[in-house]
């Protein structure tokens, strides 16, 4: 039986990490040692972990993370209103915020490791968009 599923991103930047995901998107450290940080909601289940590299826990593969080939999505209940909260604490943003034709309003900042952070509400879609893919 599955307890917990989570990504553990391998970079050397853990404390900066921390703190983005702390500071930003009020996670809590539910675990740190020098090695690794897991982030979760309430100091409870994991929902994100980041490992240092050197650690003789990382696996063969793959190395640290470069960029490509994976992004997190935070989904929330009002993405205007946390984009509101975020822009006027001052996170850059890499994507302002948007209402996309396939029914989400988004908004997105890249997180220490290079990690595209996608914060998404799930909103109608426009008529008929979906149509083409079901």
């Amino acid at each position: 039986m599955i307890v917990a599923a989570y990504p553990i991103v391998i970079t050397d930047r853990l404390r900066e990490c921390r703190e983005f995901y702390v500071r930003w998107f009020e996670l809590d450290v539910v675990f740190e040692a020098s090695w690794i940080v897991v982030l979760g909601r309430d100091a409870e289940a994991p929902a994100l972990a980041f490992m240092h590299s050197s650690h003789p826990s990382e696996p063969p593969t793959p190395g640290a993370y470069s960029g490509d080939g994976m992004f997190i999505t935070l989904q929330v209940d009002d993405a205007r209103s946390e984009y509101e909260r975020l822009t006027s604490a001052g996170l850059a943003l890499a994507l302002e915020l948007t209402d996309e034709p396939w029914g989400q309003r988004r908004f997105a900042a890249v997180d220490p490791a290079g990690m595209w952070v996608d914060v998404v509400e799930q909103i109608d879609p426009e008529p008929g968009w979906w149509d083409q893919y079901l």
